[in-house]
């Protein structure tokens, strides 16, 4: 956290997302924030940097106007098709001959060895979360702090980007006129906001629901173990309707979100009409047929997932499936996936209890219109907890010289005491 604030920026292909949370005295005291269309992002990617300059510009400075906090530093979030995930394994020697009582040190020699080995001059790491260790003939072990072992082997995850779409990101915002403290995947930003003490145990899900991207992230016993990034989103049913209708994509989204019936289309009186302008004229649309044109395209994006997921999991072992993003407020589109899956599907909510009662304040947040917000919400709440999802706080060694002698000797206790 700097000074009284922090700012988390969500860029996404349909909008610009913007939360600031106000802190005093270490206190969480207010919410400020806002969000527009975007233009200049398609499946994550900036293809026009120029605008996107000026619309982050814009969406920041009336912040600062309603909040008169000057803000500097953002947090940001980056998703899309340029994502990577991989494994990187590493191990090191404890002790010549015998074994040693694993330290914090040990384990943050073997991360950072796993993290040099996993790097590529190509790509940026985002995230990198310790999986598990092994000790020895000891494998899946969660912590291994205080056991006694003769070398510890680490399998780290890293969660990276192409470094030109970090580099890309990072010079738009700069230009923008403000600088970035911390980059986050949207799903485990997102994922941070939604997953509370009641959903760590067993098998869970959680399905970030974008525009163009649709990201699965797989969680066990609270620990992240994989993602997928899927490359279609709600415009698949945007486009659709466009396409059928002979309609511009921005028509199209306000029939899908004003008109957008996921269920049985006969359940739709025949002689309900909309009436849509083109060119100078009005022409009738039946509801019938934009509810028929829609639930073809919602059962083709629930199967598709249902499709990328059995390929990680097996279905009957998921203990909760959550899924979050606009396209779930459509009428009938989470019953849709409930049946495609056959499990039950929960709706993503916020689990600070801090920023919940912020939220009850405040009548643009109330209902369901937080939801807009998640990704930001939950990079507020990982920068409070400075703790990647579910692992054990990464490394850091003590940048005071008394604080790193004391540590190293605690260390020293350990192993022979």
């Amino acid at each position: 956290m700097l000074n009284n604030y922090i700012c988390a920026l969500d860029i996404g292909s349909s909008k610009i997302v913007v939360v600031l949370a106000e802190f005093k005295k270490k206190r969480l005291v207010n919410i400020y924030f806002d969000s527009i269309p975007v233009k200049g992002m398609k499946e994550g990617v900036i293809v026009d940097s120029t605008t996107l300059i000026a619309l982050v510009s814009k969406i920041l400075k009336g912040l600062k106007a309603k909040s008169g906090i000057n803000i500097k530093f953002i947090s940001v979030n980056i998703s899309g098709e340029d994502i990577i995930t991989k494994h990187s394994r590493a191990v090191i020697p404890l002790a010549e001959r015998g074994n040693k009582v694993i330290s914090i040190s040990d384990m943050g020699r073997v991360i950072e060895q796993a993290r040099i080995l996993g790097s590529s001059l190509e790509d940026e790491i985002i995230h990198m979360i310790p999986l598990s260790y092994s000790i020895d003939a000891k494998s899946d072990i969660l912590n291994p702090l205080g056991l006694y072992s003769h070398k510890l082997e680490v399998d780290l995850y890293l969660i990276c980007s192409k470094l030109s779409s970090v580099q890309s990101l990072t010079r738009t915002i700069n230009q923008s006129g403000y600088e970035v403290k911390d980059l986050f995947l949207s799903g485990v930003a997102t994922s941070k906001a939604v997953f509370g003490p009641g959903l760590k145990d067993g098998l869970n899900i959680l399905c970030d629901l974008g525009s163009d991207t649709t990201e699965l992230l797989i969680l066990k016993e609270g620990l992240l173990k994989d993602i997928e990034v899927l490359t279609f989103g709600g415009n698949d049913l945007t486009r659709k309707l466009s396409e059928n209708l002979k309609i511009p994509m921005d028509l199209a989204e306000d029939i899908k979100r004003s008109y957008g019936f996921i269920g049985n289309p006969q359940d739709i009186g025949e002689d309900k009409e909309i009436l849509v302008k083109k060119s100078e004229f009005y022409k009738p649309i039946k509801q019938r047929l934009v509810s028929e044109i829609v639930t073809a395209a919602a059962g083709e994006v629930c199967l598709r997932i249902k499709e990328a997921l059995e390929k990680k999991v097996a279905l009957y072992e998921v203990n909760n499936f959550v899924i979050v993003g606009r396209t779930i407020l459509l009428g009938g589109f989470i019953e849709t996936l409930e049946k495609t899956l056959n499990l039950p599907v929960k709706l993503g909510r916020i689990n600070n209890l801090e920023i919940i009662s912020l939220i009850k304040e405040n009548s643009g947040l109330s209902g369901q219109k937080y939801l807009n917000y998640l990704t930001c919400l939950g990079m507020i709440c990982e920068t409070l907890e400075k703790k990647p999802l579910g692992t054990l706080p990464l490394y850091q060694p003590a940048k005071n010289i008394v604080l790193r002698a004391l540590n190293h000797a605690k260390e020293v206790y350990q192993e022979y005491f």
